[in-house]
């Protein structure tokens, strides 16, 4: 059965005693052959107490798991590592790496970032988890700890442990494999669990699993957690405490509680800001952080984040701030107690901390682009419908005779339109066949099913030279930009491609270029210059820049943020959003973040097993989810307000997505359903044998046979704003 649990809340343990985990003066250089060295971590101070979970948060390349990777003593020999690092009381930089080895895995222990390169592929996951127990404890028998392997995978919920035990990682679903990596992390009771962005790759419901595991690891050990991590949702719904890190610094240090609700550092603020908040998205606009962090091989004179911060003065550039207590007179004991818990770098901490800067002033919201469109008809016809669009691919087996043993139902009768200067969302989970329907979409032949209207034309019917003239109609910005732009090209090139193939000549596509660059908000001085000159934010601009090159009418947009730091993101939505306002756009957004899709959208499908199981504008289905999978989406994904966060109930769903190739009867969510458990049995067989299909129910369709008896609603969805609807 599906469970629905609440979130767990930082409890905040006593700080006690001393500490479990000290820091102290920590820094880390890797020497270059012929260059300067890379300070990756400059003088880092913390502390971590027994039981308490602190998050470490930062942009890439801010430090965060270098300075992990320097606890285990996994980082490579040429690196420099001074300062002091002490575990129980003994100094880990003074032990060998045979002593080492005795630590780690058996009282400290880490998770990894990508469990398939972390596992070893040529031995079952029962083998490895065993080998973590008998390394560490001569006395167990080599069956003893296979059977202790089938008891952990149990405990992390991996269903059938003792067939699972006997798979190799392959076998495993990313989910899965994370699973084992918490199951080995946890085999020896270790005293402190290091988790290196645990669930960066994962789907939004799975990562809600995996928290959860690794929750509920923390309470079976008693350890103590360091979770390195870039969402501030996921800080937000399991630290006691934050540390915050820019430029290989630590330059916010508290409870989770006090600083999500008073930062005293401008970056703090400006990451804060910039995160889309599912209870206020689409309401106002996010806070860009614009520039990017400095070279940690040529750092800046005095506060490294001068350069982005609206309110840097002269002292900001002449002089690096340290760690701080701010805002508080140390007059009595209490008050230096508390003060203690919230520390800051920043020169003007003080006039955030007493009021006279509020962090409005620090990072001002921009203000929507005020454009005036003319009314659309309501019998206009939409820029895109997609109807009954079906995509199966063959499933063979067998070399020079091959033969076909399974079909993929990859889209499987998917209906969807998107009218001019609208945003369709289209979510779900990683292989629901999202970007199977939008490479139908723009590959624009003949379906195996269905129909596709582009502008009222239908893609089969149309000749060569009509194709390539509707192909300047849509376009496509990809998720990864350094991988969809030529390194080889200057940028210019890049974004002027389109135009070559439309057969526009050289001086007006030199213009057109210029005047796209300035649209995106970059220099056109700077067309001659190649990719990797740029950053993340920059390279994703260049995209949409060349998305824009023919004048589409409708942009697909693939995961266009998903490779972004969060504050970068902002800045790219809130570009999105002015691009549509100003040259009146229709989006197609791929998403698998329900923030942003909050952010941007109209209107939202919800895709699993390549189907459409609910659909209508994104207000009335994010506060009221009708179907059960909606309802354990919205409620898995993570809201970056610790208050919120404590108090909200999580559906989570039991399992990994079916494979597409499985022939299911009936409702294929049934297996991780959470009103299907719930249900009689004369229900439960219509659920078995009918396959639900998409039925009004006010502005939303939803595929679901029993929607009017689904209470989860009220108890598992986000429920972020229900005033602005009728009732």
């Amino acid at each position: 059965m599906t469970d629905l649990v609440s979130a767990h809340g930082p409890s905040a343990p006593a700080r006690a005693g001393a500490p479990l985990l000290e820091v102290t003066d920590l820094s880390v250089t890797f020497p270059q052959r012929g260059g300067p060295d890379v300070n990756a971590v400059r003088g880092i101070s913390y502390q971590v107490h027994k039981g308490e979970f602190l998050g470490i948060v930062g942009e890439s390349g801010s430090g965060k798991s270098v300075s992990s990777l320097a606890l285990m003593g996994l980082l490579p020999s040429s690196a420099r590592v001074t300062g002091s690092i002490r575990f129980g009381g003994r100094s880990l930089l003074d032990l060998n790496d045979r002593q080492l080895s005795g630590i780690r895995g058996r009282e400290i222990s880490m998770i990894f970032q990508d469990p398939l390169s972390a596992l070893t592929p040529v031995y079952t996951v029962g083998d490895q988890i065993a080998e973590a127990l008998l390394l560490h404890d001569s006395a167990l028998g080599k069956r003893a700890a296979q059977a202790r392997a089938v008891e952990l995978l149990k405990v992390v919920g991996i269903p059938a442990p003792e067939r699972r035990a006997k798979a190799f990682p392959h076998e495993f679903s990313g989910g899965m494999r994370q699973r084992a990596m918490i199951a080995m992390a946890i085999a020896n009771d270790p005293q402190l669990i290091i988790a290196d962005e645990p669930t960066t790759a994962l789907d939004v419901t799975i990562q809600a699993q995996i928290l959860e595991v690794l929750e509920k690891a923390k309470e079976l050990t008693g350890a103590a957690v360091v979770l390195i991590t870039h969402d501030l949702g996921v800080v937000a719904g399991h630290a006691d405490r934050i540390a915050v890190m820019y430029a290989g610094k630590l330059v916010e240090n508290g409870t989770t509680t006090e600083v999500f609700a008073a930062p005293h550092m401008p970056y703090t603020i400006g990451l804060l800001r910039s995160v889309p908040n599912m209870q206020t998205a689409g309401t106002e606009r996010l806070v860009p952080l614009e520039g990017r962090p400095p070279s940690l091989t040529a750092l800046p004179r005095g506060c490294p984040f001068a350069a982005r911060c609206p309110i840097a003065i002269d002292v900001c550039r002449e002089t690096e701030p340290g760690l701080l207590v701010h805002g508080l007179t140390l007059s009595d004991e209490l008050a230096a107690e508390l003060a203690a818990e919230h520390v800051a770098a920043c020169h003007r901490s003080d006039e955030i901390a007493s009021g006279l800067l509020t962090r409005a002033d620090v990072f001002p919201r921009p203000a929507p682009l005020a454009v005036q469109h003319s009314e659309a008809r309501a019998d206009a016809e939409p820029v895109l419908r997609v109807t009954g669009l079906v995509r199966h691919f063959p499933l063979t087996k067998g070399g020079v005779f091959s033969r076909q043993i399974g079909t993929v139902r990859a889209v499987d009768g998917v209906s969807f339109s998107i009218q001019a200067g609208q945003t369709l969302g289209l979510v779900g989970e990683s292989g629901c066949g999202k970007s199977t329907t939008i490479l139908e979409v723009l590959e624009m032949t003949r379906p195996q099913a269905g129909g596709i209207l582009i502008d009222g034309k239908d893609v089969a019917g149309l000749g060569r030279a009509e194709l390539l003239r509707l192909r300047r109609d849509v376009q496509i910005v990809f998720q990864d930009p350094m991988a969809a732009l030529d390194p080889r090209l200057p940028i210019g090139d890049i974004i002027g491609e389109p135009l070559t193939v439309h057969g526009v000549k050289p001086d007006a596509r030199q213009g057109r270029v210029a005047e796209l660059l300035d649209l995106v908000g970059l220099d056109p001085q700077m067309a001659d210059r190649y990719p990797h000159e740029f950053s993340g934010g920059q390279r994703q601009r260049i995209g949409i820049a060349r998305a824009l090159a023919t004048n589409p009418r409708l942009v697909v947009l693939d995961e266009p943020v998903s490779a972004l730091d969060v504050s970068i993101q902002a800045g790219v939505i809130n570009l999105l959003e002015d691009l549509k306002e100003k040259l009146n756009l229709s989006y197609l957004f791929v998403a698998h973040d329900l923030a942003i899709v909050r952010q941007i959208a109209d209107t939202v499908a919800v895709m699993y097993l390549g189907r459409i199981v609910e659909y209508g504008p994104v207000a009335e289905v994010f506060a009221r989810p009708r179907h059960p999978y909606t309802q354990a989406l919205i409620s898995a994904a993570p809201i970056p307000d610790p208050v919120i966060e404590r108090s909200r109930k999580r559906v989570l769903l039991e399992g990994d997505l079916p494979s597409p190739t499985e022939q299911i009867d009936g409702c294929n969510f049934r297996s991780r359903c959470p009103l299907y458990s719930l249900l009689a049995d004369t229900d439960k067989a219509l659920c078995e044998t009918v396959d639900p299909v998409l039925r009004a129910h006010g502005q939303v369709e939803t595929a679901c046979h029993h929607v009017e008896r689904n209470d989860l609603a009220i108890s598992a969805s986000l429920a972020g704003r229900e005033d602005e609807l009728a009732p």
